[in-house]
């Protein structure tokens, strides 16, 4: 695991390797045991002068520790590499390329996917099982290209501009790089304010992007090319694809078993994220299993904030399986000395307010291990969240007669108090939410009920029919992203659009930037392709079916798990955001959403957020996702100038 950085120069003119040597040390945390940069002018290209390059690296040595595997990688003197990962199957692409006459000095897996990329080119990446971010560089036909997980599970930032390709693990390090525009990308912005995330390709830059997953960037002697997509999941008709519900269950549970053996692979101390849910819970029965000791694992918990500490459950899978079990208890004081470290690390708005449990979760657990398997990706597999149970609910709303609906429901919902820290209030919070559906598109519905930004707080935006304009363009996203879908089932392309979507842009985004700060590499077994194409497989009823979400997994692992874990009520790895900021954290808000940082935006409306704020105060709307993504957005601002 490292974190990457480099700059490609088409323009004939010199490298820049000070500037990579910076962006290393802003990388420094993502890859603690090694720095390396390698440079070249160019003028080795067997066709004239090459692309100039400066290629940077800092390593977390996970597999083969020695200095023989450090970054960047070279082969021949002609092919290079810089990458950000990890390559389950490298053992047995290692053994093809021998056969083929390849020969390796070191144990790891870097050599491997530098020897795969010079023999087949992009053609490698269909070969690997792993996570990755990839940079490689033919010096003698000067060409190469950037390349990114199918998943989206590591990033890989880059900018264009002045005759220069730059690239980056991470926004910070890639401000360091080259020219390109700095400017802040209106749209991005607004996404991140209605949806609390900024989705690939953008950035909150006009002039950086994101690497979509399972794409892959050429360049060559005049520049880049455009990204180009490699992975596509497998037909539905692949004859592997289960033939009943019985089947179905065990094969998915064999698949995931086999993933955590793959994931297994390291040289250093491996351990498991335990929240006490369903998904991080299997993770953990596997990695036991396969172990035969008792392995490390780590769960978070909040003193005196019941509704959102899931440790009890934690501990019965403990417990059930002999590990050895560290809990992390956060009050107060703790998370409002988390925040400023946290925002001034990311280097970029983040709107997901459990970046700080994970953030701390993955402090302590990198006092035991390097490496942890966490349950990401379970819910967009196998429907975890209630948004998807949503639609069977709106259905049976709209069959209450409509005067009733909004002449006594309605009604009686807007005056209710709305709050995570109540499971009434929480109710309400969702119904609430589940009102903003219109129409009869799923895709439209779903896209509304993952905004963050509820219809009372449009008012935000100085404008707000750019909220509209955003929602239209992420459902027509929405439906490009899934037309080329598995199969004609509504809830199977809404999974697939948070899949490819959501997921990659919050979820993934969040525990990589969390982990990676404090030197931790997470891995993400659920997300393995051949779980993933078995989930998307499966028809939705297997999956969200008369109320139940995640039914094939509980149903999978009934009398492996504890009966409280299959059947406890599903719930966010959340912070008590909200209620802090309604005590100790007020200050903190008032001080950083200032007007002068709200209005320098040129979008928002200062006394919006102020009304916003109040509502939330006085429990009349919970908007305690929104005043978060407000906190990272001016905190950025104030760091960013």
């Amino acid at each position: 695991m490292c974190g990457i950085c480099g700059i490609l120069r088409f323009d004939g003119g010199p490298v820049a390797a000070g500037a990579v040597e910076r962006a290393c040390a802003i990388l420094r945390h993502r890859g603690p045991d090694h720095t390396g940069v390698w440079t070249s002018d160019g003028s080795r290209g067997v066709h004239g002068a090459g692309v100039g390059a400066a290629l940077g690296a800092t390593r977390l040595a996970v597999l083969d520790p020695r200095s023989d595997a450090d970054q960047p990688f070279h082969l021949g003197g002609r092919f290079h590499l810089v990458y950000n990962g990890e390559l389950y199957n490298f053992r047995d692409i290692r053994r093809e390329l021998t056969v083929a006459g390849e020969s390796f000095v070191t144990d790891g897996d870097t050599e491997v996917v530098l020897a795969a990329c010079a023999r087949w080119g992009g053609d490698a990446l269909q070969r690997f099982d792993g996570m990755w971010a990839i940079a490689f560089y033919d010096a003698n036909e000067r060409r190469g290209f950037l390349a990114r997980d199918p998943f989206g599970i590591k990033p890989l930032l880059y900018a264009t501009g002045a005759g220069q390709l730059a690239f980056a693990s991470e926004l910070r390090a890639l401000a360091c790089l080259g020219q390109w525009d700095r400017g802040i990308d209106p749209s991005a912005l607004v996404q991140h304010l209605s949806f609390g995330y900024i989705a690939h390709p953008a950035t909150i830059h006009r002039g950086a992007r994101r690497l979509p997953p399972g794409h892959f960037l050429p360049f060559g002697p005049s520049g880049p090319g455009e990204p180009q997509r490699y992975y596509k999941p497998r037909s539905a008709a692949d004859p592997e694809t289960p033939r009943d519900y019985a089947e179905s269950c065990s094969a998915i549970r064999r698949r995931i078993a086999d993933a955590v053996v793959r994931q297994r692979v390291s040289d250093v101390p491996i351990g498991a994220f335990l929240s006490g849910g369903l998904d991080s819970s299997i993770i953990v029965l596997h990695l036991a299993e396969a172990t035969g000791r008792p392995i490390r694992t780590f769960s978070v918990g909040y003193a005196y904030q019941h509704a959102y500490d899931e440790r009890r459950f934690a501990r019965l899978v403990a417990s059930r399986f002999g590990t050895q079990h560290e809990e992390v208890v956060l009050n107060e004081r703790d998370v409002l000395d988390a925040i400023p470290r946290i925002l001034d690390h990311l280097g970029e708005p983040v709107g997901d307010s459990s970046i700080i449990p994970t953030a701390l979760l993955a402090q302590v657990a990198r006092r035991y291990v390097t490496v942890a398997l966490s349950g990401d990706g379970g819910d967009e597999l196998f429907g975890g969240y209630w948004r998807y149970l949503a639609h069977a609910s709106l259905a049976s709303y709209r069959r209450i007669p409509a005067l009733l609906r909004t002449r006594l429901i309605e009604p009686l919902l807007a005056s209710m108090s709305a709050s995570r820290s109540s499971s009434l209030g929480n109710r309400v919070r969702q119904f609430r939410k589940l009102l903003r559906a219109r129409g009869d598109n799923e895709l439209a519905r779903h896209v509304a009920w993952s905004r963050i930004l509820a219809p009372e707080a449009a008012t935000l935006f100085r404008n707000p029919e750019i909220i509209t304009a955003c929602e239209r363009a992420t459902a027509d996203l929405a439906r490009r992203l899934t037309a080329d879908g598995r199969s004609d089932d509504p809830l199977n392309r809404v999974l697939a659009f948070d899949l490819r979507h959501q997921l990659p842009a919050d979820m993934l985004a969040k525990v990589d930037l969390a982990s990676m700060m404090h030197s931790l590499e997470v891995r993400v077994p659920l997300l393995d392709r051949e779980v993933v194409e078995a989930a998307t497989a499966m028809p939705s009823r297997y999956k969200i079916d008369r109320g139940l979400r995640k039914r094939i997994l509980t149903d999978a692992y009934r009398g492996r798990l504890p009966d409280e874990v299959l059947d406890r009520p599903k719930q966010g790895f959340e912070v008590p955001f909200g209620e802090f900021l309604r005590g100790p954290l007020r200050e903190l808000f008032h001080d950083t959403v200032a007007r002068d940082a709200v209005e320098s935006f040129g979008l928002l409306s200062y006394p919006a957020v102020e009304s916003i704020f109040d509502d939330h105060l006085h429990r009349r709307a919970d908007h305690a996702d929104l005043l978060w993504a407000l906190l990272s957005l001016c905190w950025w601002r104030r760091l960013s100038g």
